[in-house]
């Protein structure tokens, strides 16, 4: 618990370090921050790396798998960090892994359990693909308050932490194709390797999880076809992740604390 506590206050130093940038000294170098939140992320992957040692099995309950998203997210905005893009998603995503982290500390872990390889291989490209387009439903919306304030001459000083809308857009349309890569590669390690999906409750997690990756894919379509930008791509990015949560965290909720299934 106390790798936990320290990597939460972690987390919310960068955020706060980040925000503090944005809105007093924007010409300050990064590199602070960036230390804090990559500390951050390491203090998070081990704690998952010593319970998955300590109980010889690969825990995947509803805490754990938010947290585990939680960590690809925070990864995500550092790797965007470091390549000189986006910091200012740290405002959000830093407090958000902190809150899954806390929650998974909090929560006591669940039942470990070894699974075959080729599940476990299904299983990280789950929590990737989640991980990557929930950055991307942070982009989408990050372009949506963009696009407004500048529509409505409203000059803030966050603006100044993003890139051109252009680039914004740009990033987002790659976060997407690379989520719905790893979201495809989800779905087809499900259909192999998954056995029975009615007796292991997926069926409406499948659904959903289709659903989800059919507006994606649309919404890539479009954009590749018809150059679909702007509000229209944020409102089909947006749909596209409800139906994401709703399939995994929304089923996941469901089953394991209301019915007490696993």
């Amino acid at each position: 618990m106390t790798i936990v506590l320290i990597a939460v206050v972690f987390y919310l130093l960068a955020g706060w370090l980040v925000m503090r940038r944005m809105l007093a000294d924007r010409s300050a170098p990064a590199g602070f921050w960036l230390l804090t939140a990559l500390s951050a992320v390491a203090l998070h992957a081990l704690v998952h790396v010593l319970a998955w040692r300590q109980d010889h099995g690969f825990d995947l309950h509803f805490f754990a798998a938010l947290s585990l998203v939680g960590l690809g997210m925070a990864a995500l905005t550092a790797l965007y960090a470091a390549a000189g893009r986006m910091g200012a998603l740290g405002v959000v995503v830093f407090p958000i892994a902190a809150a899954s982290l806390l929650g998974y500390g909090l929560s006591g872990g669940g039942a470990l359990r070894e699974l075959d390889w080729r599940l476990e291989l299904h299983a990280w490209f789950a929590l990737l693909a989640y991980a990557t387009l929930a950055i991307a439903a942070l982009l989408a919306i990050m372009l949506w308050a963009q696009e407004r304030a500048l529509r409505r001459r409203q000059f803030h000083a966050w603006l100044g932490m993003l890139p051109p809308l252009t680039e914004l857009e740009t990033l987002l349309f790659r976060t997407i194709a690379v989520g719905f890569a790893l979201l495809t590669a989800t779905l087809l390690t499900g259909v192999l390797f998954v056995e029975d999906f009615f007796a292991q409750h997926l069926i409406h997690k499948t659904v959903l999880s289709i659903l989800s990756w059919l507006v994606f894919g649309a919404l890539l379509f479009g954009r590749w076809r018809y150059g679909w930008r702007g509000t229209k791509a944020v409102r089909w990015t947006l749909t596209a992740m409800v139906l994401l949560v709703l399939a995994f965290f929304g089923s996941k909720a469901v089953l394991e604390l209301v019915l007490q299934r696993t």
